[in-house]
């Protein structure tokens, strides 16, 4: 099994509504995104898949978020900006662009300071 990862970041604000504590106020974070898919076969030039592919369509997905007020995308009208539902949100998203036979998106990783990340998968 093969597994690649693409780190990248992002600047943007959010707050949380019905948090009680100071993040319930608008504040930015300089978050960082690493984005891993797995698989067992390698193409003909013996790579999963092309880093130069994943990080333009990392980058595509991330410039809807870079520089934004998160609380006001569609993504996040229902819910919470947090980094949990921004993973899920990515993962999503580039799921639907690289699982393919052989390989898929196996986990998001979105951390908002060095000390903390979170995970998503399915």
């Amino acid at each position: 099994m093969y597994e690649i990862s693409v780190k990248t970041q992002f600047s943007a604000g959010h707050h949380l509504a019905g948090y009680r504590g100071s993040c319930a106020k608008p504040h930015g974070h300089n978050w960082e995104v690493q984005v891993f898919i797995r698989g067992e076969e390698l193409d003909k030039l013996g790579m999963l898949v092309d880093f130069r592919e994943v990080k333009k369509a990392v980058q595509e997905i991330l410039a809807e978020l870079d520089h934004t007020d998160l609380n006001t995308l569609p993504a996040f009208a229902k819910r919470n900006p947090t980094s949990e539902n921004i993973a899920r949100h990515l993962y999503g998203k580039l799921s639907g662009k690289f699982n393919a036979a052989g390989r898929a998106v196996s986990r998001v990783m979105v951390s908002e300071t060095p000390q903390t990340s979170v995970s998503y998968s399915e």
